[in-house]
């Protein structure tokens, strides 16, 4: 919650206190909160943005502490100054997004948080305001992100310059010739996998209107020894394993080359040809597609690779000795790849390679080699292919990227070089290096100090003397003329006699011994001469001590190729390999310049292009050696700080005053804090400056006023001045807070007014004018209806013909909500209009045989036996008996009495014939009508009357000669039996509460559906043969059976209710 209003109130304070661009409220409050990290309040927690507002400037352990708080919070960009720190994350942040790029463009340097987008728009902002030229330099130790940082600079020059075609294709190819010239100058090191092995400076040329229109690059000292020989865990350039691995099929074959790079001699000795972290399939299309883009014909790619392939087949060439000792080739294989790829006669190159040509006088004779000099002549060979085509590729590139137009550029450089090398051997490519990275020393004091003291000259602020290290002496040890370390490298290089690497030791233990910052194991005293080995020697850096080993410097000083192996290179028909050797290059007789000499020029050509440019800096650093993410190693960060000199520009910047500011930038900020300042000041921002800092109470040794900015010594003041405005901050938000809704509302509330009294207008003006278009519809619509009423018994005509209409579908409507459930309903059928009358006695006739349809569709087969048992009882009783409405409902059951229910015996005697019915009944003797409970069973050929485990009577259907029933509501039936003798059995009385199941049942398993009678009155019955009875039947108050006087049977039953 807390947290909550202190955006709030910012975001209020702001808009009163900072002019900016009319944003959003939630494009605001994402700003205030970037702002959070910038804000002095915070810096407990995540140290301080800008070294030079450390207190404790001069300690290197208050440096690192900050560093490290930073790095842990994934903060990776701190200032000093305008020099950029940045430190290698080892993983993906999300800082790098198009919209990060949107947000520092156009935006003050200190007013976001530290960015390498900050840097790069403030130097273009600057370029083009000025209309200056600039470099970047961008250096550290290889692994600490350079090559990183220079991509996203010109990734933000991409996306921040203005878009052409034109300017899109330049665009295109600054950005694609970094991969290029990754692939053929970068390698894989113990320290980093994609490790720059040259040094590169790049101008990227812009227009007047800030448009990249063309660049030019340089390169530096190229790691060439690479090519033939890599330690352990590293690896050659990367562009040969690119072709190895994702070279289509068809290249392969037509350079020679198997996919197996551990087929080749050039490309094992590291002992790590494959790493997890390095794609080169997709890394080889990434360099093709760059080389179509950056213009390279198909046939320069074609012979681009041709002697990238040529390479790997000389590496793989091997020399015996013959009888006299001399160099022979064996493999006449590999010769053979080498001579079609370079276009080479095999005869020249076979002797090219194992001879070497001497004047003598006037004529030349060929010297056989011995082994060990032509595989010394076949590497010499090997490096200078590689270094005069890679010299080949950076000169296309920039063929690629040249500016046609001859109008003045602005230029902005990008330089990537090598950080300051200490390993566990150094040789003579880490003495090249760190004598550059003293020189750039030399250099960046030196531009710092002046660009403080002509800031301080401006503004009119006495300079006082910065004391520091200068590294002159050292420079001067290593370069001085016929003095340094370089002449008498070259001294010994080219003077005749057996001149080795220990010579050159013993040279300079004789010229320049008792230097301060030299020493050897000779020179040494006893305890330091425990460090050093006999052919060591020790400089002191400005970064610290470096031990070189002098093995190889002279061999690799020389880099000499013989004069023969020119020639033969003269010879090829590749046309890359004829523009790098041409047929004019100056007689070779006398000896070119050495490695080391020609390293020192290019860098004095390096500094005097620096030094017409405003400088930016860059510094990158490793934080730990294992490459991995939230690791920080004290040690290793210490030793970095130290040789890239941050602490001494820390010392240069803080010399005199900590912070200084423009006036408008620092009374816009805390002007809060004076009364007579705040809201607005009437008079000059330097005057309000100094209104303001006398209400703070400034002492006088704690500030100076310049012509433009004020200059604050001490970091303490400023923090408490910061605090002082964090405080005051939130009691001025809230009254502007207060104000600031008041106005907003009442704003919001006259704007509403007004809105609701147009729209009410408008909105009453379309309600009348609907309105009165509905009127004149219904009167339209109403007028017809009439006239149709009227004339609705006439035949169809224009006036009738849409009231007929509606009749038609008001009817079928009504019809449709209203049609009969069921088919007995006749009567609900709806009575149609005149017009109507035909149609809906078709529609009902339809209806009606699809109700009947549907209905015996849903009629079950037991269902339909049900009805059918129904219709035979209907047509035997409907209109007859008196209580047969009543049975309509009940449904009949397939049997009244279970098996299990019938005894067992009785069941063995009759199972044969099937039992299809039984009911239980009551039998009335026929002597003096007394009630007996028996059972009724029908069986397919006859009705058994029986008693428990007794059979009483058995009647054949076939003696069966009718059944009598009467017309009132009693249960009573009688089975009237042929008698043929007295012995016979006569007719059965019997009282069944089931009477329509139990006859329906005996009609249709005996087929006696003609022979059930229904009397009125009275029935006789055979009691036997000769005798005979009488049953008498008549309506009562209640049901009653008993015998009346006159011997009959009486049977008095109640009326049935009518359904």
């Amino acid at each position: 919650m807390e947290k909550t209003w202190l955006v709030i109130h910012a975001l209020v304070f702001s808009c009163v206190c900072a002019p900016a661009p009319i944003q959003s409220l939630e494009e605001r409050c994402d700003r205030i909160l970037r702002n959070m990290e910038a804000s002095l309040t915070a810096r407990d927690r995540v140290g301080i943005q800008d070294f030079v507002l450390l207190d404790a400037y001069t300690s290197e352990s208050a440096f690192l502490d900050n560093l490290r708080k930073r790095f842990h919070e994934n903060l990776i960009y701190t200032y000093i100054g305008t020099l950029l720190v940045s430190v290698n994350p080892y993983k993906e942040l999300d800082i790098y997004s198009k919209k990060q790029m949107d947000t520092y463009m156009g935006v003050n340097f200190f007013e976001l948080p530290p960015h390498i987008y900050a840097l790069a728009d403030n130097v273009f902002r600057t370029m083009q305001s000025e209309y200056s030229n600039h470099f970047i330099l961008i250096s550290g130790e290889s692994g600490a992100g350079k090559t990183e940082a220079s991509k996203k600079i010109l990734q933000f020059y991409a996306v921040s310059c203005p878009r052409t075609r034109l300017l899109n294709n330049v665009r295109d190819r600054l950005l694609l010739s970094n991969p290029v010239l990754e692939a053929f100058g970068n390698a894989k090191t113990l320290k980093n996998n994609n490790s720059s092995r040259f040094g590169k400076y790049m101008d990227i040329q812009f227009d007047h209107q800030g448009g990249a229109v063309g660049g030019h690059i340089l390169s530096y000292l190229l790691e060439k020894s690479r090519v033939v020989h890599q330690n352990h865990g590293e690896r050659n350039f990367h562009i040969f394993y690119q072709l190895v691995e994702g070279g289509e099929d068809e290249l392969l074959r037509w350079l020679g080359l198997e996919r197996n790079c551990k087929n080749y001699r050039y490309l094992v000795q590291g002992s790590c040809a494959k790493v997890s972290s390095i794609n080169d399939k997709s890394d080889w299309r990434t360099v093709r597609k760059a080389l179509s883009v950056i213009d390279f014909s198909e046939s320069e790619t074609e012979q681009l690779f041709g002697i990238i392939a040529s390479v790997l087949h000389l590496g793989n060439l091997e020399f015996a000795a013959d009888a006299q000792g001399y160099a022979t080739l064996n493999n006449n294989q590999q010769l053979h790849w080498v001579s079609k790829l370079l276009g080479i006669p095999n005869k020249v190159l076979q002797t090219g390679l194992t001879h070497r040509k001497i004047e003598a006088k006037t004529e030349e004779v060929l010297s056989p080699f011995s082994v060990d000099h032509a595989v010394y002549a076949r590497d010499a060979l090997a490096k200078a292919i590689y270094g005069r085509t890679f010299n080949w590729l950076v000169s296309k590139i920039n063929e690629s990227l040249a500016n046609m137009d001859s109008s003045r550029k602005t230029v902005i450089g990008l330089l990537d070089i090598y950080g300051f090398e200490v390993f566990n051997v150094n040789s003579f490519e880490q003495f090249c290096i760190n004598y550059c990275n003293e020189k750039l020393q030399q250099l960046f004091i030196q531009l710092t100090l002046k660009s403080e003291q002509e800031e301080y000259e401006m503004e009119g602020i006495e300079w006082e003397p910065v004391p520091y290290f200068n590294n002159k002496i050292i420079c001067d040890l290593v370069e001085e003329k016929f003095k340094g370390i370089i002449s008498f490298l070259d001294e010994e290089c080219l003077r005749p006699g057996d001149a080795t690497d220990l010579t050159f030791l013993q040279k300079m233990e004789e010229k320049i011994a008792g230097h301060p910052h030299f020493v050897t194991h000779k020179l040494a005293d006893q305890k330091m001469r425990k460090t050093l080995e006999r052919g060591d020697f020790r400089l002191l850096h400005y970064a610290g001590e470096v031990t070189y080993c002098v093995v190889g410097f002279l061999d690799k000083n020389n880099d000499l190729l013989y004069r023969n192996g020119k020639e033969v290179m003269q010879q090829s028909k590749n046309a890359i390999i004829k523009h790098c050797f041409p047929a004019d290059e100056p007689d070779s007789k006398k000896r070119p310049e050495t490695v080391v000499t020609q390293f020192k020029n290019s860098l004095v050509g390096l500094t005097e292009i620096l030094t017409s440019k405003e400088p930016w800096y860059v510094r990158c650093i490793k934080p730990n050696e294992a490459k991995q993410p939230g690791q920080f190693d004290d040690v290793l960060v210490r030793h970095q700080v130290k040789y890239l000199g941050l602490m001494e520009h820390l010392r240069v910047r803080r010399a005199g005053f900590a912070y200084r500011r423009k006036y408008e930038l620092f009374l816009q900020r805390y002007k809060a804090l004076c009364p007579d300042t705040w809201p607005n000041w009437k008079g000059t921002a330097a005057e309000g400056v100094r209104c303001l800092i006398k209400h703070l109470g400034y002492k006088p040794d704690e500030y100076k006023m310049g012509r433009t900015k004020i200059f604050i010594r001490h970091p303490r003041t400023l923090f408490a001045t910061e605090d002082a405005f964090q405080v005051c901050k939130h009691k001025l938000a809230t009254s502007i807070q207060a104000k600031y809704k008041g106005y907003r509302v009442k704003e919001e509330f006259l704007k509403q007014r007004e809105a609701a009294t147009r729209i009410e207008n408008c909105w009453r003006g379309l309600m009348a004018k609907r309105e009165r278009e509905r009127r004149a519809w219904a009167v339209k619509v109403i007028k017809k209806f009439i006239k149709g009423f009227m004339t609705r018994n006439q035949p169809a005509c224009v006036d009738n013909s849409e009231y007929l209409a509606y009749v038609r579908q008001s009817y079928l409507t009504r019809l449709n909500k209203h049609l009969p459930k069921t088919v007995l309903q006749k009567d609900a059928w709806l009575t149609p209009p005149p017009i109507m009358k035909e149609a809906s006695w078709l529609l009902q006739k339809i209806y009606v045989r699809y109700m009947v349809r549907k209905y015996i569709r849903g009629i079950t087969p037991q269902r339909k036996l049900q009805l059918q048992l129904k219709l035979q009882t209907s047509s035997m009783f409907k209109g007859k008996k008196e209580n047969y409405p009543i049975s309509v409902c009940r449904p009949f059951v397939d049997t009244r009495i279970t098996l299990e229910d019938i005894n067992t015996k009785i069941l063995q005697m009759i199972h044969h014939e099937h039992i299809k019915y039984s009911v239980p009944v009551v039998k009335y003797d026929r002597n003096g009508f007394r009630p007996r409970f028996r059972q009724l069973i029908f069986t397919q050929e006859a009705a058994y009357l029986v008693e428990e485990t007794k059979i009483k009577q058995r009647i054949d259907y076939t003696s069966l000669r009718g059944v009598s029933v009467s017309s009132l509501s009693d249960n009573f039936l009688i089975l009237h039996v042929t008698c043929d003798d007295s012995k016979q059995k006569g007719d059965l009385v019997l009282q069944c509460e089931h009477l329509f199941e139990a006859l329906t049942k005996l009609s249709v398993i005996a087929d006696k559906q003609n022979c059930i009678k229904v009397a009125q009155d009275s029935v006789r019955f055979d009691i036997q043969p000769g005798r005979e009875g009488f049953i008498d039947f008549k309506s009562g108050q209640e049901s009653m059976v008993y015998r009346a006087k006159n011997g009959h049977l009486m049977v008095e039953s109640t009326r049935a209710k009518s359904r």
